[in-house]
């Protein structure tokens, strides 16, 4: 028997669904509802995404694996994921004003993916997001090796990517998360 919480969650995601086919055009809200009820792993996911304020919805299907992909779907980058530096290395690093923890490391708690620089692009192709924020997105090796991490916004009807010390975090800056069902 699903938990009150767990039906609400999943009313929640239900009803955004339906508010927001655009995002999901052609995908059956019965066949994403039927993979959610088999994976609780993924409802946990998904509530933590919520908790945060992530607003998660469906924005397509992996064609090689039928997997159902969420995404935060909240206009700004979650106010729940914000003053985060990148990872464990950066947030070690730091010496004195140490945020609360790192981008990394949070997603994998949340069992969920930061988002990579092309699901960050694919998603603004559903929407306007982050015109007031900003997101880490996952970094390559070669360009963490150097110190750095990557982020993207929107701005001036564009999107932008942007490096910054890893170590560096903002209140207007968190993670999008991506999760695969």
């Amino acid at each position: 028997m699903k938990s009150m919480a767990m039906n609400a969650l999943i009313d929640t995601l239900k009803a955004r669904f339906e508010k927001n086919a655009r995002r999901h055009e052609g995908l059956v809200l019965e066949q994403v509802q039927a993979r959610l009820e088999v994976g609780k792993a993924a409802l946990k996911s998904l509530g933590e995404m919520e908790r945060t304020g992530g607003e998660p919805d469906v924005i397509g299907q992996d064609k090689a694996s039928g997997q159902f992909l969420f995404c935060d779907c909240s206009a700004e980058t979650p106010a729940g994921r914000r003053s985060l530096c990148y990872d464990r290395e950066a947030l070690d690093a730091r010496k004195e004003n140490k945020p609360k923890g790192c981008a990394v490391e949070l997603a994998a708690a949340m069992g969920v993916e930061l988002l990579t620089e092309q699901h960050y692009r694919a998603l603004q192709q559903l929407g306007e997001f982050d015109t007031r924020t900003s997101s880490w997105v996952a970094t390559p090796e070669a360009v963490r090796a150097l110190g750095s991490a990557l982020f993207c916004d929107r701005r001036y009807g564009k999107v932008f990517v942007y490096h910054n010390g890893a170590e560096s975090y903002y209140a207007a800056r968190g993670f999008r998360a991506l999760l695969r069902v």
